[in-house]
């Protein structure tokens, strides 16, 4: 019987790097891919700047490719990305909302355009190194079940795939813990072992987003005011572009007490600051969705929901609110529901769906 030929995006780190080994161990036809995305075309900054998608990303993923016996190969996805996650995260940054780009890469970069590309070239599945797992309901619907390992999952950045997506996915590292992934890693003699996980967003690694979005639109980032609640005038800000929802560092100023911003207004280009209390909230507004484990929600649902990537989770009940739009009522308020972030919910271990945040209200 023919093998089933899958292609692997690797990234040159360990996670991607074992996933490759345990699919071609499980009999399958594997062929790496390195997904090229970073914009400069000057090598120094490639190098220097790249995270999980730099010149030593590739030479990593290269290596380990001829440990393995696997074909390798780098595709071009610049174009795509720089549309799909770079312009994107900009433009959410301009409109006062704090993008999780990792999420739109995911969904438009990782696997609408790598897919479809796999699947020109005769492939059956792409697989990645994420920390989840794919799990086919009694409902027949395909959704995502969270981690062996809860420190490592990685379900929250993935709640957006369609159903034709997870048909066409393996995620074999999801079973497993991350000394465990290691451990396979040093047995089969991987040089990348030891090799720490990318934390950054890959093409700000600096974390200076602000310029990054000021080179990006080539317009400086325009001062502003600072404002209480109430509309009174608490000082000057740098630019809307240099804060997020719930920032309480970095403000430069002095209240006597500690503040936190509480909402980002691009139309009067002001900045709500209030205190910690006011910070909090029962409420999470959400459109943009994607259901998952469901093909759409009825009626009102308790449910455990993560209001960002690092959030532990809380519960919830949620019900729809429109067409494309829910509301989640949180049992004990949440500090700084933020624009522009991801609500994904659960269904015990189960990805119900998800959706951008739109507000607390």
């Amino acid at each position: 019987m023919e093998k089933k030929k899958v292609v692997v995006g690797m990234s040159g780190g360990v996670d991607s790097s074992v996933a490759a080994w345990l699919l071609k161990e499980q009999g399958y036809d594997v062929i790496g891919v390195t997904m090229q995305i970073w914009q400069d075309e000057d090598t120094a900054s490639m190098e220097e700047n790249g995270g999980c998608c730099g010149l030593s990303a590739v030479e990593d993923a290269r290596r380990v490719a001829a440990k393995l016996g696997i074909p390798y190969y780098v595709m071009n996805f610049k174009q795509e990305f720089k549309k799909q996650v770079m312009d994107y995260f900009v433009d959410e940054y301009i409109h006062g909302r704090t993008p999780n780009p990792c999420i739109a890469c995911n969904r438009y970069v990782k696997w609408e355009s790598l897919l479809r590309r796999s699947l020109e070239i005769g492939a059956d599945y792409i697989a990645t190194g994420h920390y989840a797992r794919i799990k086919e309901l009694s409902n027949g619907r395909l959704t995502l079940r969270t981690s062996a390992t809860s420190s490592k999952d990685q379900t929250y950045a993935l709640y957006n795939l369609t159903q034709e997506q997870l048909k066409r996915t393996l995620m074999p590292v999801g079973n497993f813990h991350k000394d465990e992934i290691r451990a396979m890693a040093e047995l089969i003699g991987l040089k990348i072992a030891k090799k720490p996980d990318s934390q950054d967003i890959c093409f700000v690694p600096d974390k200076d987003y602000a310029s990054f979005i000021e080179r990006s639109t080539g317009k400086k980032s325009v001062p502003g005011n600072f404002v209480a609640s109430d509309g009174r005038v608490l000082g000057q800000h740098k630019g809307i572009i240099n804060y997020t929802v719930g920032q309480r560092k970095g403000l430069g100023i002095a209240l006597g007490y500690p503040v936190f911003v509480l909402k980002i207004c691009p139309e009067t280009n002001e900045v709500v600051l209030g205190s910690s209390e006011e910070s909090m909230s029962r409420y999470v507004r959400a459109d943009r969705l994607n259901f998952m484990s469901v093909p759409k929600l009825t009626g009102e649902q308790r449910v455990w929901a993560k209001i960002r990537y690092n959030h532990k989770g809380a519960w919830c009940t949620v019900k729809m609110t429109g067409e494309d739009e829910i509301l989640c009522e949180f049992e004990q308020p949440q500090r700084a529901v933020t624009p522009g972030q991801a609500v994904v919910l659960y269904d015990k271990e189960y990805v119900l769906g998800g959706g951008i945040i739109i507000g607390d209200e």
